[in-house]
């Protein structure tokens, strides 16, 4: 049943990764990130002979991103991968609460609503943040695409969402999902001592750093995944940081990552 298991859904773009990581971090909890899993579910999927996930692969980049937003959306397995996650999170100890986001998180999977909520960003805010991020065209039109799915199953399946319009802060948004999650929050475990959330932090670093080889590791890719940069969370363990550092894949593992001073 999962009941252990807090739910943030939402479409690329929707700030969801930074939401349910502060979360996890002011709470003690462990934090799973579906996009950290997206190769591992990718070679499943190809094991058990999906034939969008075969197709996606044989394709080279430049290839892949000529297609149409909907074949995008199709071979990017996003139903496929929703008894994936349920697996993942099956293998993952009951304690403390696990703060599960992603993109691929579908409302079917979950059972109680009060535990679930989508962050559902209009257009003209999805847009901007993924023009930040400064995606090539083929990538953005699937993540816009793929928000209109998204935000389709959330209101049709009546799950609570957070509509985001760019009017509130990032504390207020995450302050709004801690107060629908308030009773879980209130009743459900958490990390006791520094050192348990030092190394929850340093779990989730470690499934970013993952990631990133396991996507160098295609035959397809280019560059070295150590020199690859990504913003990981500061390992102080201190239950007021809400730090970032933004390092090198390579660098993680020299030792903890801490932020100046911390």
């Amino acid at each position: 049943m999962l009941e252990h298991v807090l739910w943030i859904g939402g479409p690329p773009g929707s700030g969801k990764t930074t939401i349910a990581s502060r979360i996890a971090r002011r709470h003690g909890l462990r934090l799973y990130s579906a996009d950290t899993k997206t190769w591992q579910h990718r070679d499943r999927a190809i094991r058990e002979g999906n034939p969008a996930a075969i197709r996606w692969e044989a394709m080279s980049p430049s290839e892949r991103w000529e297609r149409p937003p909907d074949e995008l959306l199709a071979m990017s397995i996003q139903l496929a991968r929703g008894p994936m996650i349920v697996d993942d999170l099956r293998r993952l100890p009951a304690s403390p609460l696990i703060v599960a986001e992603g993109s691929p998180i579908a409302p079917a999977l979950v059972t109680d609503r009060s535990r679930a909520i989508w962050l559902l960003p209009t257009p003209e805010l999805q847009r901007a943040y993924l023009a930040e991020r400064k995606l090539e065209p083929g990538p953005a039109a699937l993540y816009e695409h793929a928000a209109t799915e998204v935000d389709r199953q959330a209101r049709e399946h009546d799950m609570p969402v957070v509509v985001l319009d760019g009017s509130c802060s990032l504390n207020e948004v995450v302050e709004a999902v801690e107060d629908h999650f308030a009773d879980a929050l209130g009743a459900g475990p958490r990390a006791a001592t520094e050192d348990e959330r030092r190394s929850l932090l340093r779990e989730a670093n470690a499934a970013i750093m993952s990631q990133v080889r396991a996507y160098h590791a295609r035959p397809w890719a280019v560059d070295d995944a150590g020199v690859d940069v990504r913003t990981f969370a500061c390992e102080c363990g201190d239950r007021s940081c809400e730090a970032d550092v933004r390092l090198a894949v390579g660098a993680l593992e020299d030792g903890p990552v801490l932020a100046p001073g911390h």
